[in-house]
């Protein structure tokens, strides 16, 4: 009986000044083992590694699983294939860097390989969005790299879920609602064509990413609890020329470090949530290329609280500093130096 590995990275979202829009994938992986077997409706599913405190092994309530199964469903088959699922996963949860989309995206891969489905990456991501309803995250960790990403408009399309449901590593009660929902009828919640769209930008291969990831969990819903419902046109237009700029200069093969770090600041999100992360406002008002060498910018990852740096040296050094501001803030953090990696989720069949 086949066996298929399937590897999705971490991703960050937003970089700055691409709220919603923007996406890196990083290397940090999710991977997921499943060992086909001819037992009667039988699947398991162990953790491996630290990231695993919370995680469901129940198939029913499992986000792989749940999303393997919705997949499978508005396809024609009606129960998981029988498997064992061994799932290390490195990704820490509910700090930003997308290990919900990351499950989402196992999922999908996951029924893609069992069903013999044949799904685009395209149609992977129609199915995604039916789940995850931001694209930034997920576009990432299906395709790799540096990403800009929409979602058609929900209105116009009448199928598309437009909760704003929190992602969170393990279903929720709304999550779980709303993918049995999906399940329980197929033949209505098939996902339209083209949901989201994306385009990889170019990203220099001298930038790293260095993730300083604070030791306590921010929900999602938090988070976006914390912005405010309209904007000033001035702060609108601040992110938009902002973001105009960077789509180019992160492409560059030597970057600019001013161009940049200017380019990554914001005025949509992160000065909304700055006090949920004790320190970033600190951060962000004293960091800059000439006093931090090394670095091109700084800015929340996703919702927080990991802190993302790009670099294209120092990256120790940059990670020490940083660390130490929390530190001051009572914030204990570890952090890791990430390659932005060109490759997007993957999986392959072992015989």
């Amino acid at each position: 009986m086949p066996t298929f590995v399937i590897n999705v990275p971490a991703t960050s979202a937003n970089i700055g000044p691409g709220f919603d829009v923007m996406g890196l994938s990083l290397s940090l992986y999710l991977t997921v083992t499943a060992e086909v077997s001819d037992a009667a409706n039988a699947v398991t599913i162990a953790y491996e590694g630290a990231n695993s405190d919370g995680l469901s092994c129940d198939p029913k309530s499992n986000l792989i699983t749940s999303t393997t199964l919705y997949v499978l469903q508005c396809n024609g088959i009606n129960v998981l294939p029988s498997c064992s699922l061994r799932i290390n996963n490195r990704i820490p949860l509910g700090r930003g860097l997308g290990s919900s989309g990351a499950a989402v995206v196992a999922g999908v891969l996951l029924a893609n390989a069992l069903g013999s489905l044949n799904l685009s990456r395209q149609r992977m991501l129609d199915y995604c969005l039916m789940i995850e309803h931001h694209p930034d995250n997920v576009a990432a960790a299906l395709v790799g790299g540096f990403v800009a990403s929409y979602l058609i408009d929900v209105d116009r399309s009448g199928n598309i879920p437009a909760s704003e449901a929190p992602p969170s590593a393990t279903l929720d009660e709304q999550r779980e609602r709303e993918l049995r929902a999906l399940a329980a009828d197929a033949s209505l919640t098939l996902p339209p064509e083209n949901i989201g769209h994306f385009v990889q930008l170019e990203c220099s291969s001298a930038i790293r990413a260095v993730a300083v990831i604070p030791q306590f969990e921010l929900a999602t819903s938090k988070a976006r609890a914390a912005l405010p419902s309209t904007y000033e046109t001035r702060d609108v237009v601040f992110n938009l020329q902002r973001l105009a700029v960077l789509t180019t200069a992160l492409g560059r093969k030597c970057p600019d470090p001013w161009l940049i770090f200017r380019a990554m600041e914001d005025r949509v999100h992160q000065p909304y949530r700055m006090h949920l992360v004790p320190g970033l406002p600190e951060i962000l008002a004293s960091f800059n290329p000439d006093n931090t060498p090394g670095l091109l910018g700084i800015c929340l990852s996703g919702a927080g609280p990991t802190i993302l740096a790009l670099a294209v040296s120092d990256f120790d050094a940059i990670a020490a500093k940083l660390q130490a501001v929390l530190a001051r803030h009572d914030v204990d953090s570890k952090y890791q130096v990430l390659d932005i990696v060109s490759e997007g989720a993957s999986c392959e069949s072992q015989s």
